[in-house]
């Protein structure tokens, strides 16, 4: 369980517990926009920061499992994302991603692993990197999205981008029309049968902005995989530690 929660993590932001504050408009008020001016207004919403901490809830649930986890989670922005989960307040795994590395150990088992993004990215039948990691953390669309690629609607009252041509893999996304945040993102891959589902459930502002507060994850292949996210504190441009070293005597494990 541990482990799948570190895989779909790595895809994958953030904040304070304090009311959740949204424009609010009028249906008739609101106009179609196009691809670009969507994305413009998408990543006007967003803040230059060097260092990230977030502590941060868990609820996961398999068809086996379920459990609620803490965590801790530290970004460096465009360079680390580090991660500590507790279960009852004792650490039970760690994790370290890089643009070019994962690497995790879980203390129940003794075990780690240590491989490039090619494992989550075939998981999710998606090519993924550090940034789009990162992104997904942040609320940002993962992907370069533009007016060649993707088509605008509005769909009840939310602008909606889709791909314009079908293919094996399909994304969308859904923006929030008053302030372009995003609401959802989608990933199908047909030949797989396989879907992730993101769903930014809420926000809270900070620092002239606003940032995601509940995240909803929902990864179907067979069987459903729910990852809910609670961020309940967070610190901005502010030192932490961001030590990893995988202890002596832990075994490695092969992930597929």
């Amino acid at each position: 369980m541990i482990k799948r929660i570190f895989i779909i993590m790595a895809l994958l932001s953030l904040l304070n517990s304090c009311k959740t504050a949204q424009k609010v408009i009028k249906p008739n008020a609101i106009k179609k926009a196009t691809v670009e001016q969507i994305i413009k207004k998408h990543n006007q919403n967003f803040i230059e920061f060097t260092t990230l901490n977030i502590k941060a809830t868990i609820k996961y649930q398999d068809k086996k499992t379920k459990q609620t986890l803490s965590a801790d989670i530290r970004i460096k922005k465009d360079e680390i994302i580090w991660m500590n989960i507790k279960f009852l307040g004792f650490p039970v795994a760690k994790a370290l991603i890089t643009p070019t590395k994962i690497s995790y150990y879980e203390t129940i088992n003794n075990t780690y692993f240590e491989g490039d993004f090619t494992l989550i990215s075939n998981w999710l039948g998606t090519n993924l990197d550090f940034q789009k990691t990162q992104n997904l953390l942040l609320g940002k669309v993962i992907e370069d999205i533009n007016n060649e690629n993707f088509t605008a609607k509005l769909m009840y009252n939310m602008h909606q981008l889709s791909q314009k041509k079908e293919t094996d893999i399909q994304n969308k996304y859904t923006f929030d029309a008053a302030n372009f945040l995003l609401k959802s993102e989608s990933i199908y891959q047909k030949s797989q049968n396989r879907t992730l589902d993101i769903k930014y459930v809420s926000y809270v502002p900070f620092e002239n902005a606003l940032f995601p507060k509940t995240i909803s994850i929902r990864a179907i292949q067979d069987s459903q995989v729910s990852i809910d996210l609670e961020y309940n504190r967070f610190e901005l441009n502010k030192q932490a530690p961001l030590s990893f070293s995988i202890p002596n005597g832990y075994e490695k494990v092969e992930i597929k």
